[in-house]
């Protein structure tokens, strides 16, 4: 079993993800972890790279090769926004927040490639980062990952524990 799990910046990917596969006893994989490497490599924040990325389809093609190979394995959980287009024989979940509590969950978390001075430039950026991936993915593939009906689960994490959204998803996926 493959679980994919996408949702924007400070919606619980990479926690409930992580959460999940060590319940499951699964291997773990985050593209956003391969995009901050990227990020790294090139000494740039992740939204530079992701504004470079909207004229430089390498970025994404990268990301996108390491889907499909990844699609090879099996018993997995991965938190990647299109990995519900890349891995199509996967549960697919969609996590909600509201940005309020995004930004604020990235403030907390102390990103390293994150770091805004309060929650309105939080805020700003989540909103630049949805913008450019929303344009990227448009034109690379058709597709809104926002969307609602690509997903199998869509979960609002806003006032939720990452422990209770892991029981949702275990909750449904043994129904």
């Amino acid at each position: 079993m493959i679980i994919t799990i996408s949702g924007i910046a400070g919606s619980g990917k990479s926690t409930v993800a992580k959460l999940l596969a060590k319940r499951l006893n699964y291997k773990h994989y985050s593209i956003g972890d391969f995009m901050r490497e990227i990020a790294k490599e090139r000494n740039l924040s992740l939204l530079e790279l992701s504004k470079l990325a909207e004229n430089d389809k390498t970025i994404d093609k990268e990301l996108d090769k390491k889907q499909v190979e990844l699609a090879k394995e099996d018993n997995f959980v991965i938190d990647s926004r299109l990995g519900f287009h890349f891995i199509k024989d996967s549960i697919k979940v969609f996590l909600e927040v509201n940005l309020n509590e995004a930004a604020k969950r990235i403030l907390k978390e102390k990103r390293e490639h994150e770091q805004y001075k309060d929650i309105q430039e939080s805020i700003e950026k989540i909103k630049t980062r949805i913008n450019s991936e929303d344009r990227r993915y448009k034109d690379y593939y058709g597709i809104h990952y926002h969307d609602k009906d690509n997903y199998d689960i869509v979960i609002d994490t806003t006032e939720q524990k990452p422990e209770e959204i892991v029981e949702k998803i275990l909750k449904t996926i043994n129904r």
